[in-house]
């Protein structure tokens, strides 16, 4: 099909009898330009395997086989499913996954291993939980391209001291570099979005901490962010996670952070700097 083309994904998604279901976020992109542009970023090479999330009627998927080794798509959508089964039938070099990427991800990198790049368009109601929990669990492919809403990538890519910056910002900026590539405009999908796009690309950073210390850094990051209006200290003492205000004390000293300062100060590295200090025997 011309996955360019709004009256022919009209017409298609009226033959199978689908209705495009807010909740999913369900707008195809429609401009060959951006899909390119995607392309070039994701860079699949023929020995990779690629993740797609979301492949919707396929037209990112399309572009993608024949470049990669495997491109497996995860889909929600039942109707869509059964589309792409059908459009890809008997190709070797594509699989497909039922369900949530967010909560069968972790249960797919098992048993398919750890894929090279990951790409999707994300919707907004579920792309701060698909990198949220990539982020936390470590998942670390060589690269990973979400299109999402632009106030999401603010948040991703934000400074500390910014408006935008949260725990959010921290963990997953503490688990990758994150870059804002390019903006899409509503008119480059169908239907349109009310909201501009863009095209966030994470690389993921090399994680020196155990298991545990990366644990704790969570759970530190959640507390010291939990009231914006209250300090650092406030909102560590009101958490603490079973350590006393004493070692509290210390650790800050140790790192030369100020207890009166807040949160939203301190960069991802800092905070990380933090629950190391935490951690260690030598407090």
């Amino acid at each position: 099909m011309n996955h360019d083309s709004p009256a022919e994904i009209r017409r298609t998604l009226a033959e199978l009898g689908l209705t495009l279901k807010k909740r999913w976020g369900q707008n195809f992109l429609i401009n060959p330009g951006v899909r390119d542009k995607i392309l070039e970023l994701v860079d699949p090479r023929p020995d990779e395997t690629v993740w797609e999330i979301g492949p919707g009627l396929g037209c990112l998927t399309s572009a993608l086989l024949g470049r990669c080794r495997l491109l497996v798509g995860f889909e929600i959508d039942h109707g869509l499913m059964r589309f792409l089964q059908s459009s890809f039938a008997g190709r070797e070099d594509f699989a497909l996954e039922a369900g949530d990427a967010v909560e069968r991800w972790s249960e797919v990198r098992e048993r398919r291993g750890v894929p090279d790049k990951v790409v999707g368009n994300l919707p907004y109601s579920a792309a701060s939980a698909v990198i949220g929990s990539f982020a936390e669990n470590g998942f670390s492919p060589k690269r990973l391209v979400f299109t999402v809403q632009r106030e999401l990538a603010a948040r991703l890519a934000a400074a500390p001291g910014g408006k935008n910056y949260s725990s959010f910002s921290v963990v997953c900026q503490r688990a990758y570099r994150v870059r804002e590539a390019f903006s899409i405009r509503p008119g480059s999908f169908y239907p349109a979005p009310q909201v501009t796009s863009t095209v966030v690309d994470l690389e993921p950073r090399n994680q020196p901490d155990s298991p545990p210390v990366t644990a704790l850094f969570q759970r530190l990051v959640q507390a010291a962010f939990r009231s914006r209006r209250k300090t650092l200290w406030n909102n560590l003492q009101a958490w603490s996670s079973g350590f006393t205000e004493g070692r509290l004390a210390a650790a800050l000293a140790a790192e030369g952070i100020d207890p009166g300062c807040r949160a939203e100060q301190l960069g991802p590295e800092r905070l990380a700097a933090l629950a190391r200090r935490l951690a260690s025997e030598d407090l």
